[in-house]
């Protein structure tokens, strides 16, 4: 399949920055946004988290529509909104996790459109699979620009672990960083969206997309051993696709939020596809200061990448975008940047 596929404006609202600029800026400058949290874990010892500072303190969806409409906002400031020309594809928690904060997907859309003007919810698309849902939105929007049914592809994520329900899944899972618990992720919570295009010429420009699934996930019932086959697999078929090997890669963003199970299946997965001898291959990941923002997470990486390449502090023209679920879904994208 064709990857003519440009990303051309982005946005962002996250514990560290409510627009992109002020994101990528504070996470460059190695800030984040940990703070305590309401939410108790035995005794005096409060949950931490990277809620989003908001002006108000909305809950539930209203919250999360508050973040997406910012950062839709955002993403098409600049570019005119025709609703018969732009699809909408909404990147969300998976339907199966405990506390997921959108459920009800066609309230939710209609919230944002009041708040930003523009009808969001006109043949939405909605990607519920948590963190690589965003690659998953890729190979979907690659699809319809190629058909010609939409010249704009608008793909948001939102998510948030910051509720009671997803907070006592995972204290119980032994899943949280806590005093007790190294081995854990911190919540958070974040929206992003990215504006694409296959008739501007934007600043990045997908180049090869890879989707897998891993075996032996974080949950697998048959303790198999973690080989890194699915993300090795994601990686391979993304590097083909563009036409380069993992020796060529200037740097990698990854959804790490904390886990050794992640850290080990990003670091097999690039030690098995590079060859000889290379430079140090730089890794990024928004999880250091944001925690675990799930579906908004690679919609957060692309805008991480794009910020990068405009401002000039990219390593090389090429970037390897990676995340993956709790299922063992794998997704890797390749994005070139034509910015000098």
């Amino acid at each position: 399949m064709s990857a003519n596929l440009d990303v051309i404006s982005v946005g962002m609202v996250t514990a560290v920055g409510l627009d992109a600029p002020s994101s990528c800026a504070a996470m460059r400058a190695k800030l984040d946004g940990f703070q305590e949290t309401k939410f108790h874990r035995i005794g005096d010892e409060f949950v931490i988290g990277a809620p989003v500072p908001l002006p108000r303190e909305w809950i539930g969806e209203k919250r999360m529509a508050h973040l997406a409409a910012a950062a839709v906002t955002e993403a098409i400031q600049g570019h005119e909104w025709l609703t018969d020309k732009t699809v909408v594809l909404l990147c969300i928690a998976e339907e199966n996790r405990p506390g997921r904060p959108i459920r009800d997907v066609r309230s939710f859309l209609s919230h944002i459109s009041r708040i930003t003007g523009h009808d969001i919810g006109r043949g939405c698309i909605v990607v519920a699979h948590g963190r690589p849902s965003g690659h998953i939105a890729f190979e979907k929007a690659r699809e319809i620009l190629k058909e010609g049914k939409a010249s704009n592809i608008l793909i948001l994520g939102v998510d948030s672990y910051l509720t009671p329900a997803t907070i006592t899944h995972y204290i119980a899972k032994w899943r949280l960083l806590t005093s007790d618990n190294p081995n854990g992720f911190i919540p958070g919570e974040a929206a992003a969206a990215i504006l694409c295009s296959n008739v501007e010429r934007g600043q990045l420009q997908l180049a090869g997309l890879g989707l897998a699934r891993e075996r032996a996930s974080i949950y697998n019932n048959d303790d198999i051993p973690l080989r890194g086959d699915g993300m090795t697999s994601a990686y391979n078929i993304a590097l083909e696709e563009a036409g380069i090997q993992m020796n060529d890669i200037g740097y990698r963003i990854s959804d790490l939020i904390g886990e050794k199970y992640w850290f080990k299946q990003a670091a097999l997965a690039n030690l098995r596809l590079s060859r000889g001898r290379r430079d140090f291959i730089d890794l990024w990941s928004p999880g250091e200061f944001l925690g675990n923002i799930g579906a908004a997470v690679v919609p957060a990486m692309i805008a991480m990448a794009r910020t990068a390449a405009c401002k000039g502090y990219s390593y090389g023209r090429s970037v390897l975008v990676e995340a993956s679920n709790d299922a063992g879904a794998c997704g890797a994208a390749v994005l070139t940047s034509r910015v000098p």
